[in-house]
């Protein structure tokens, strides 16, 4: 391995460090959404029924001990629920996009290295060619054709290696931003249902006090 580093020119270095923040990035993303992964029509209905029985405190109790985006949200909506709509529906919007930009954390670095090591990996062929064939001139064009091979598959090195780190690295982050997506609209349309219960919680004591 070291062998192959030592052929491929000091460009297969940069490539060797892309690939092991690549690899701690990918882990800790796992990692993170493994953690936070709820059943969240089981979690919606639970806070559901505790809002129904009025049981404000405990649904919030029940958000605060669950490690997920979604029940950071929902616990900000009831935190809020005596406000007006407008405003109820401003507070969870602000408090979500901090949640996605939490989800989006270090996926730009993936981004960045899937599209710089392919790169790295061609400067690194182009100048290992370049010196190959400044070698042939030294030499007047009397090279052994071995030699000239061995010369060219050294400089395609970094190219393979290059590629090697960048193709796992954006299906990796195309993966993590598919799960964000998915994520968004499933905090999106969640908070707008608890927004909308509230308010119909609210009507119906309305009507309650006022007799209808």
């Amino acid at each position: 391995m070291f062998d192959i580093m030592v052929k491929g020119g000091v460009l297969m270095w940069p490539i060797l460090l892309c690939s092991i923040v690549s690899l701690a990035i990918i882990l800790e993303r796992l990692y993170h959404f493994h953690r936070i992964r709820i059943d969240i029509p089981e979690f919606f209905s639970s806070l559901r029924n505790l809002l129904q029985k009025k049981k404000v405190e405990e649904a919030l109790e029940l958000c605060q001990n669950t490690p997920a985006p979604l029940a950071r949200i929902l616990a900000c909506g009831i935190q809020n629920h005596k406000k007006d709509a407008q405003t109820q529906e401003k507070i969870v919007s602000r408090v979500g996009s901090w949640e996605v930009r939490g989800l989006e954390k270090h996926l730009r670095g993936l981004a960045t290295i899937g599209t710089i090591t392919p790169l790295i990996g061609l400067l690194g062929t182009v100048t290992g060619m370049i010196k190959a064939f400044i070698k042939i001139q030294e030499l007047g064009g009397r090279v052994d054709a071995s030699v000239l091979a061995g010369g060219i598959w050294e400089a395609l090195l970094t190219t393979a290696a290059g590629l090697t780190v960048a193709i796992p690295t954006l299906v990796a982050y195309h993966y993590f931003e598919g799960r964000i997506d998915n994520m968004s609209c499933w905090m999106r349309e969640i908070a707008l249902e608890l927004l909308e219960f509230l308010e119909s919680l609210s009507e119906a004591k309305e009507d309650k006090d006022y007799g209808i």
